[in-house]
């Protein structure tokens, strides 16, 4: 049941995508800030991030997966399909903690893919089903509302944002495990030092708790959408 104040209407299960939104805000700002400060500390080898991940690559025998530089100082990730590392400009080209830490990264995705990591398998079989599902579940829900409250499409919505929801939810073990890998192949070749590599695991850790925070998130997004619409019966507004 909603309720109107002032003119503006009020449903409580807003509260749980207000509690989604503070998640995110939350991790984003961390992850920002515990970044950009390690972003300024330069390690003491003077290694790159494409440094790092050469070497890392090579120690592990990855000598078919390359390395690029983005045109931006965003974006840093491993694609599967072609055996690539990108990284951004930043990272690419800096000699900075979170360089190393984040290339680091990166790489652990790559040796989560030789290895064959499932996790890591499950979530790129989803990657083409959730970009279409994830993309229609809420038109889809919000069709079915405009269409006298048509249930079919309401379910069919809402399975739709669920896949999503699954998608975020498998990421969360790859995107720590690659972290781990991280964190274990900078000490076992020795990139940074040992008061360098605590700076490097802030940094992966409060990465790692935007995924945390946006999986959370759409969890209680989808929980708002079962209470609203789950029932299969009009609202009593």
């Amino acid at each position: 049941m909603g309720y109107r104040y002032f003119g503006f209407y009020w449903d409580p299960t807003y509260v749980l995508v207000i509690i989604g939104m503070i998640l995110c805000l939350g991790s984003s700002a961390l992850v920002n800030s515990t970044m950009k400060k390690y972003s300024r500390v330069r390690n003491m080898s003077g290694m790159t991030g494409a440094d790092a991940a050469r070497r890392i690559l090579n120690n592990e025998g990855l000598y078919n997966v390359q390395i690029e530089c983005l045109r931006s100082d965003k974006g840093d990730h491993y694609d599967p399909r072609t055996n690539t590392v990108r990284l951004s400009q930043q990272n690419f080209n800096g000699a900075s903690v979170t360089a190393v830490g984040v290339a680091a990264h990166e790489c652990g995705h790559a040796i989560q893919h030789a290895k064959g990591y499932a996790p890591l398998n499950v979530r790129s079989a989803l990657v083409p089903v959730v970009n279409i599902a994830g993309n229609l579940g809420m038109p889809i829900i919000l069709i079915g509302v405009l269409l006298s409250w048509n249930t079919v499409l309401i379910q069919i919505g809402i399975w739709a944002f669920a896949l999503a929801v699954l998608f975020q939810l498998v990421t969360l073990p790859v995107e720590f495990n690659a972290s781990t890998r991280a964190v274990a192949k900078i000490e076992q070749y020795g990139l940074l030092t040992a008061q360098e590599n605590t700076g490097c695991k802030k940094v992966l850790t409060a990465a790692a708790l935007t995924y945390v925070a946006a999986a959370a998130s759409s969890i209680l997004q989808l929980l708002r959408l079962v209470m609203l619409f789950g029932g299969g019966r009009r609202r009593d507004d």
